[in-house]
């Protein structure tokens, strides 16, 4: 039988990613890259709440019901969804301008592992860091397009990939901090799956959800790499998913429009959007950063 995911807001983003359910809010996050905005809506997609910056943000973790800590291509930032105040936490490649921020997870340590890549795409001159604490740690570096940071319900594994690669990698990581230990491994080689592995997301089971850019799905990975679930979505760019409301069993889906063709926009209509599907398993609950 096949599933397949349905429209819940037609946001037409350009490069919808980062998305993420806030349990206070009790509401679904997730961006607009490329147009530099940040959009809410509850879990049914109504009373949407959108905000403006004047640079890039691809991510965020959550601080509190009112604030969070945004990934921007300059540095995690402190932001106020009250009052719209930002101040710097720390700064990332700051010194960097062709750089930017991409895929981002919190660990259940709440150290939050952060992506970053050239802005126009292809060089692999991108990194991945972990903030805990006050402490930004180089934990890889070059990587042309970050993406898919997972971590099982434990805090005892992480997953990862450089998404042209085509292979999502895993690594131990300590429970208590989120940092690695020991060395990566070959997870599951995807070149033969559909598309190339984008954002991804572990559920409550242990298995992990990974969205296929260009490959109009996404697929669910068991815990020895091999597939066990394929959900359809009507839009190619797909970006990432994210569980969220009530019971964490609706699946909620970004996807992106930036690059398709004239004929592709007029087959894909509400490419960009945001889509949901309800499953029988839950994910695990967002964890709040460690600043």
């Amino acid at each position: 039988m096949s599933e397949t995911a349905q429209l819940l807001v037609d946001s037409q983003c350009a490069l919808g990613e980062g998305p993420f359910w806030h349990p206070h809010r009790e509401k679904l996050f997730w961006f607009d890259i490329n147009n530099q905005t940040l959009f809410a809506v509850d879990e049914n997609g109504k009373d949407q709440e959108s905000w403006a910056f004047d640079e890039i943000v691809t991510a965020a973790a959550i601080i509190s019901a009112d604030e969070l800590a945004l990934a921007t291509e300059t540095g995690l930032k402190r932001f106020n969804l009250v009052t719209g105040e930002i101040s710097l936490i720390v700064a990332i490649e700051a010194d960097n301008p062709g750089n930017r921020s991409n895929d981002c997870r919190l660990h259940p340590s709440g150290g939050y592992w952060i992506g970053t890549m050239v802005k126009d795409e292809g060089p692999a001159e991108g990194a991945l860091y972990h903030f805990r604490k006050g402490k930004l740690t180089q934990i890889r570096s070059g990587a042309a397009i970050p993406n898919a940071a997972c971590f099982t319900a434990d805090g005892k594994r992480a997953y990862w990939t450089d998404t042209p690669t085509q292979k999502i990698l895993t690594v131990a990581t300590d429970p208590a901090t989120g940092l690695p230990l020991g060395e990566w491994e070959v997870f599951a080689d995807v070149s033969n799956d559909r598309g190339y592995p984008d954002g991804a997301v572990v559920d409550s089971q242990g298995y992990i959800w990974n969205a296929r850019w260009g490959g109009n799905c996404v697929i669910r990975y068991a815990p020895d790499g091999t597939i066990d679930r394929i959900i359809e979505v009507p839009v190619s760019q797909v970006t990432c998913p994210a569980f969220g409301g009530k019971d964490l069993k609706r699946l909620f889906i970004t996807t992106a429009n930036k690059t398709l063709s004239e004929d592709q926009l007029a087959a894909e209509k509400v490419a960009g959007g945001l889509f949901y599907i309800d499953l029988d398993v839950a994910g695990l609950p967002e964890p709040t950063i460690e600043l």
